[in-house]
């Protein structure tokens, strides 16, 4: 009893306990400024550029590969050098902060590139700039996997306060030291600071317990099993468990009125064709090259507004990168690309084209919008949610009309019930119903459609292709990439066939589809037509 008495006297020593408190403020202190100078030090790691690149390398080089102690008595002795003065506690707050930095900055970078980048692609296309994206798209799903190291780090460097000591910080350890050196009773004082450190450490598991809940976009307004009182007080979010999610429902509207309520929904941006306007999109002499590959070889063509356009090819023909680069998600070697009169993240210099920053606003500027063949949905995000993302954060739409219209378009893609459920709890063709609904949410002018339907099981096809075709009826000009030859032949307006980077042949549906004039195309729509007798069989 005499020895549990002295090791609960040392738990509840204040004078133990001030010690512990300094320590704990150092950690905070360290953890937060550490953060947020490794997120930046993982970004200038992954800089396209490689002397920042390699600046950064170097310091976490640095940094990781020298001895925390060392680190502290050179920034203690080295700032009053170059005239900085601060107390011991500033200092040690630096000192840690620096070093937190260097392990920090490759957790977050492990945690970005986790991440899915077209997810951080289809941001962008819809006028999402970089720090954006970052913000509400990556980090959030970063943050999940890269919670668990920190919290590690933060335990880490809590007990790793105890070399601040030797510039004369105060701290738990220290304060323990000072009592051993007066009483010489090693066992039961450090006994009673191990059970400090004890209860600090399991604070600090406790609150990364909390935050990876938080975090959870599984969380639904019935809690999660295994958290126990943190369901209680954690803030509740509605979204479906696997269990409710079922088969698509029927479309809520018909495919007519589903038209008209796309007119509605985007009557400034959505017109019918004039033969009395200019062409809305004019694509000029267009090159590019992937080292000694030339993916384009000087493309002309013009889209009308209000008009649809299929593009057919094989694989690799360049259809693909010319929608990329119309969205200036590629970047142009030679000629030009204008939508409505303008370049769409480009200036012009000394009579060539040159890329500027700001390209995403320029997107949502334009009115150019684009639906992926993965669908690139945010995973952290639901269907509503998606939705409503780029109109607050690009447009300045008020939450509550963008919910409205998030919901107005859910509905037009048959998909009501389906509006608080995850990305993953979604069929292929309703992830790609919603990946629409989010291209529309934007009002664009110019629908991109990259093979819609290639990552689609045959029977989910049709629900994608029958929201695409009351996109047209709607008045939508859009440029589909699509293997899709029913689909061509009743919606397309015109029907260009690519090969080699070049455009081989372009025309009325029935000229190029039933009657092609380039030995080429026909080769392409007969190996076409066998691979569809082929499935079917």
């Amino acid at each position: 009893m005499d020895f549990l008495s002295q090791v609960l006297g040392y738990f509840t020593s204040g004078f133990l306990w001030d010690g512990a408190v300094l320590a704990v403020e150092i950690t905070a202190c360290s953890i937060v400024l550490g953060f947020i100078l490794g997120l930046g030090v993982a970004l200038l790691r992954m800089s396209r550029l490689t002397a920042v690149r390699a600046g950064a390398w170097f310091y976490i080089w640095l940094m990781r590969g020298t001895p925390q102690l060392l680190q502290l008595v050179f920034i203690f002795d080295a700032l009053p050098a170059i005239g900085l003065k601060f107390d011991s506690f500033t200092t040690a707050v630096i000192a840690f902060s620096l070093s937190e930095a260097a392990f920090a900055a490759e957790i977050i970078r492990g945690g970005i590139l986790s991440v899915n980048p077209q997810q951080g692609i289809a941001a962008s296309s819809l006028g999402m700039g970089p720090a954006t994206t970052l913000r509400r798209i990556v980090l959030p799903q970063a943050l999940r996997s890269i919670l668990p190291a920190l919290a590690g780090n933060a335990i880490g460097m809590l007990k790793m306060t105890s070399v601040a000591s030797v510039i004369f910080v105060s701290e738990l350890t220290f304060r323990s030291q000072q009592i051993v050196g007066q009483t010489f009773e090693f066992f039961t004082v450090f006994t009673g600071a191990a059970m400090i450190y004890l209860v600090l450490t399991s604070v600090i598991s406790a609150i990364q317990a909390y935050l990876e809940h938080a975090l959870d976009p599984e969380r639904s307004r019935g809690g999660v099993k295994g958290y126990g009182f943190l369901d209680k007080i954690l803030p509740k979010r509605s979204v479906a468990t696997p269990a409710k999610v079922g088969k698509s429902a029927a479309p809520a509207v018909s495919a007519a009125d589903r038209s008209e309520l796309v007119r509605k929904l985007l009557a400034d941006s959505v017109k019918p064709s004039s033969t009395d306007e200019e062409p809305l999109i004019v694509c000029r002499r267009l090159w590019k090259s992937y080292g000694d590959r030339d993916v384009l070889k000087g493309i002309g063509l013009e889209v009308n507004r209000g008009e649809v356009v299929a593009v057919l090819g094989p694989s690799g023909s360049g259809k693909s990168t010319l929608l990329r680069m119309i969205n200036h998600l590629e970047t142009l070697d030679e000629g030009e690309i204008t939508i409505g009169g303008r370049y769409v993240g480009y200036a012009k210099k000394d009579g060539k084209l040159v890329p500027t920053s700001g390209r995403a606003q320029a997107r949502a500027e334009v009115g150019v919008s684009m639906v992926f063949q993965n669908f690139n949905l945010f995973a952290n995000l639901t269907a509503l949610e998606n939705i409503m993302e780029a109109p607050i954060r690009v447009h300045g739409v008020p939450r509550d009309e963008a919910e409205k219209m998030a919901r107005q378009l859910l509905a037009t893609v048959g998909l009501s019930g389906h509006a608080d459920h995850l990305p993953h709890h979604l069929s292929g063709g309703q992830q790609q119903r919603v990946a629409i609904a989010r291209a529309l949410a934007v009002k664009p002018r110019v629908m991109l459609f990259d093979e819609p339907t290639s990552a689609l099981d045959p029977e989910l096809v049709g629900e994608v292709l029958s929201v695409m075709r009351s996109l047209a009826d709607a008045g939508m000009t859009m440029i589909v990439v699509t293997h899709e030859m029913n689909f061509a032949r009743e919606v397309a307006d015109r029907v260009v066939f690519f090969d080699e980077g070049e455009i081989v042949e372009q025309g009325r549906p029935e000229d190029v589809l039933d009657s092609p004039t380039k030995e080429r195309t026909r080769r392409f729509l007969n190996r076409l037509g066998g691979e569809a007798e082929a499935s079917e069989g």
